[in-house]
C-alpha cells in the first residue's frame, strides 16, 4: 500500500500495513477475563484469548475440554436421519445391492470410508464409486446413475454431493435407482428433492442447528444413528459387536479440517478427540501417508492440513478420483502403502502444476490495467488444470485480499471449469448463484467463502464484468474491516515453548477458533535469507534480549517480504508460534503473517 502504515488508531498504530491490513486487539469483555483467570486457573493473556472468542463464564472448562458427551446433537434433530438410518439398516439385512458414491476431496473420502468401515464391521462390503474431477465432474450425474444401476447397484448413498444434483436425483427416480443423500452442501430454494432420504443440516426445514458440520461429521452422526438403528432391530449380540464409533473419529476430524469447517461446539469436539484418536496412528491409510511424508508426533491441525489433506486431494486432483477413499477405507497395510506413495507422487506433480498456474495467473493480473480497482478477479487460460485452480484461488485471494475466480478453459468443449475463493465478508456463493440465474453460467453454486462454476468461453468477459458490479459494495466494506485482530503483544524473549504451550490449550484452531496472533514491536531483522519457493527466514531480536526465529511464508515478492530481506531499521510483525523440535531443542519459531513499518506510520501522521 503506499501508505505503508496508516494512522495511530490501530493496534501499534498499524492502520495500514504493508499488505493493507489494519491492525486491532481481539476486543474482550474484562470482567469475562477476569472470571476465567479465577474459575479455570488462566494466565491473563489466555483468559483474555478465550473471553475474545466469545466463550462465556462458565463455558470455559467445555470449551477447554470439549467432549462428545457434551456436545453430541440428537441424530433425530435432523431431517431425514432417522429415515436414512431404517433405510440402510433394511438394506444391510437384506443384503440389497448398494453403493457409496463420494466426492473426490478429503471430506467425501472421509465420509466414504466411515460408511465402509460400519458396513464392513457388519459383515458387508461397500463399494466406493467416486466421480473424475474432469471427464464426469463433481458430484452425481444422470450418465453415473445410469452406470451403477446397469451394474446392479439398487440404492446408492452419496455423501458430500448431490443435495443440488437435481437432473440426477430425477434421472435416479426415473430408472428405479434408490437413492440417500448425505451431504452439508447449500440447496438452491426450498424445494427438496424427490429421493428416499436427504440428509444435510443445510437443508431449509432441518432443525439440528449444526449447519457447519462438514461431510465427515454429518456422517459421523449418521453412523450414531445407524448404530441405533440395529440395536433397536437387535442385530447386535454374543457373535456380533456394536461398532465402537470413537475408532472412526479420526476420520470424521479429517473432513471437519481439511474442508475449513467452523470448530465451534460439536464439531469442535469431533475435532480435538478425532486428533486424539488419529495421534495413535491406527489407521493403515493415515499411518503409510504419515510415513510416506515423513511426518511425526502426535496429530494436529497441521499435519491435517499441510501434510495429509493435500495428499490425499492429490487424487482427485491430478490422479485417480478413488485413491483417498481408498486409502481410508483400507485394513491392507500393504495396500495403505502402496496407495500412500502414489498419493505423495500425484501431490509432487500437483505442487508443479500448481506454481505454473499460479504464476501464470499473477502475471495476468498485474499486467490488467485496473486490478488494482477491481472488486472481484477473474483470470482466465486455455488448458489450465481444473485439479488445481481452486487452490490458485485461494493462493491469489491471500495476496490480493479480494475474492478471485480461476478458470481453465477446454476449448474443444467450448467450456471453462472456474473456482474461486472469497475474501471474508464477501459472499461469492450467492453472486455465483445470482449469475446462474442471470443465465452467464452453465453451472455455478457454492457459498460465501468458495464457489465452483461452468461457463462458455465467450462469456467470460460478462462473467466478470457482473461479479464486478454484484460484489463492489460487499468488497469495499471488508476491504475497510479487513485487519488482524492481534491477541497479545509479545517480546521475543517472552516467545518460548511455554507461552506455545499454553495457548495450545485453545486448539484444535481453525475458523471460527482462529490460531493466536502474536504481535512484536520495534523488532530488528537479523540474518534475512529469501529461500526457495518465494519463503523469508530470519532471526528477529529486540531490547528484551531475546532472539526469535521467523519465516515468511510466499512474502519474497511482496512488500512485507522484501521489507524483512532489507534487514536493517526496525519493524512491526505479527505471526502465529508454532513449534521448532529441530535436534531436539524444544523452541518456537514465529511464521510471520504482517509487517509493518514504523518509520511509515510516523511519516503518515
Amino acid at each position: 500500500m503506499a501508505d505503508g502504515a496508516g494512522h495511530l488508531d490501530g493496534y501499534l498504530g498499524v492502520g495500514r500495513s504493508l499488505s493493507g491490513r489494519a491492525w486491532r486487539e481481539r476486543a474482550a469483555d474484562a470482567d469475562t477475563v477476569r472470571r476465567h483467570q479465577l474459575a479455570l486457573g488462566l494466565s491473563e493473556p489466555l483468559a483474555r484469548a478465550l473471553a475474545a472468542r466469545g466463550i462465556a463464564d462458565g463455558a470455559g472448562d467445555t470449551y477447554l475440554n470439549p467432549t462428545l458427551k457434551a456436545l453430541f446433537p440428537d441424530p433425530s434433530s435432523f431431517a431425514d436421519m432417522d429415515r436414512a438410518a431404517a433405510i440402510l439398516v433394511d438394506a444391510l439385512e437384506r443384503k440389497r445391492p448398494m453403493v457409496v458414491f463420494a466426492d473426490y476431496d478429503v471430506d467425501g473420502a472421509s465420509s466414504a470410508a466411515q460408511l465402509v468401515r460400519w458396513f464392513r464391521s457388519l459383515g458387508h462390503e461397500l463399494p466406493i464409486y467416486v466421480p473424475d474431477r474432469i471427464t464426469e465432474g463433481y458430484g452425481p450425474s444422470p450418465a453415473a446413475f445410469r452406470r451403477l444401476k446397469s451394474e446392479g447397484a439398487e440404492l446408492v448413498v452419496t455423501v458430500d454431493c448431490g443435495a443440488a444434483a437435481h437432473d440426477a436425483l430425477a434421472c435416479a427416480a426415473e430408472i428405479g435407482l434408490e437413492v440417500v443423500v448425505i451431504d452439508h452442501h447449500l440447496m438452491r430454494g426450498e424445494e427438496i428433492p424427490a429421493v428416499a432420504a436427504l440428509v444435510n443440516p443445510n437443508r431449509p426445514d432441518c432443525v439440528s442447528g449444526q449447519g457447519h458440520l462438514a461431510a465427515a461429521g454429518v456422517t459421523f452422526v449418521l453412523l450414531a444413528a445407524l448404530n441405533r438403528e440395529a440395536r433397536r432391530r437387535g442385530l447386535f449380540g454374543e457373535d456380533r459387536a456394536e461398532p465402537d464409533l470413537r475408532t472412526w473419529l479420526d476420520l470424521a476430524a479429517m473432513g471437519a479440517i481439511c474442508d475449513v469447517t467452523q470448530l465451534t461446539g460439536f464439531n469442535r469436539a469431533l475435532a480435538a478427540q478425532g486428533l486424539k484418536v488419529m495421534s495413535a496412528w491406527r489407521n493403515p491409510g493415515l499411518k503409510a501417508l504419515m510415513d510416506v511424508a515423513k511426518g511425526q508426533g502426535a496429530a494436529s491441525t497441521f499435519h491435517v492440513g499441510f501434510i495429509l489433506g493435500p495428499r490425499i486431494n492429490a487424487g482427485g486432483r491430478i490422479g485417480r478420483a478413488d485413491l483417498g477413499a481408498r486409502l481410508l477405507s483400507t485394513d491392507d497395510p500393504e495396500e495403505a502403502a502402496a496407495l500412500a506413495t502414489e498419493l505423495d507422487a500425484l501431490n509432487a506433480s500437483r505442487k508443479e502444476v500448481e506454481k505454473e498456474v499460479q504464476e501464470a495467473a499473477v502475471r495476468m493480473i498485474e499486467q490488467a490495467s485496473n486490478f488494482a480497482d477491481a472488486p472481484c478477479l477473474l483470470v482466465a487460460q486455455d488448458d489450465w488444470h481444473p485439479g488445481v485452480i481452486g487452490i490458485v484461488a485461494g493462493r491469489l485471494r491471500e495476496r490480493y485480499r479480494k475474492p478471485v475466480i480461476v478458470v481453465g478453459v477446454d476449448r474443444a468443449a467450448n467450456v471453462g471449469k472456474g473456482s474461486g475463493r472469497s475474501q471474508p465478508g464477501v459472499n461469492l456463493g450467492r453472486a455465483v448463484q445470482a449469475a446462474y440465474d442471470e443465465g452467464l453460467l452453465l453451472a455455478g453454486g457454492g457459498h460465501a467463502m468458495a464457489a465452483g462454476l461452468s461457463v462458455r468461453p465467450d462469456a467470460i468477459p460478462e462473467l466478470r464484468e457482473f461479479l464486478c458490479a454484484r460484489l463492489k459494495d460487499e468488497q469495499d466494506a471488508a476491504a475497510a474491516e479487513d485487519g488482524l485482530e492481534i491477541d497479545a503483544l509479545v517480546t521475543t524473549r517472552a516467545c518460548d515453548r511455554a507461552l506455545w504451550s499454553d495457548f495450545q490449550r485453545l486448539a484444535p484452531f481453525g475458523p471460527g477458533n482462529p490460531e493466536p496472533l502474536f504481535a512484536a514491536a520495534n523488532v530488528r531483522v537479523e540474518r534475512p535469507m529469501a529461500l526457495k519457493g518465494g519463503h523469508v527466514r530470519c532471526t528477529l531480536t529486540d531490547g528484551s534480549g531475546g532472539k526469535l526465529k521467523a519465516v515468511a511464508w510466499r512474502m519474497g515478492d511482496t512488500e512485507a517480504g522484501r521489507r524483512l530481506l532489507q534487514e536493517g531499521g526496525a519493524v512491526h510483525v505479527v505471526g502465529r508460534l508454532k513449534p521448532d523440535d529441530w535436534q531436539g531443542r524444544q523452541g518456537v519459531e514465529l511464521e510471520i503473517e504482517d509487517v509493518a513499518d514504523p518509520r511509515r506510520i510516523e511519516l503518515s501522521n
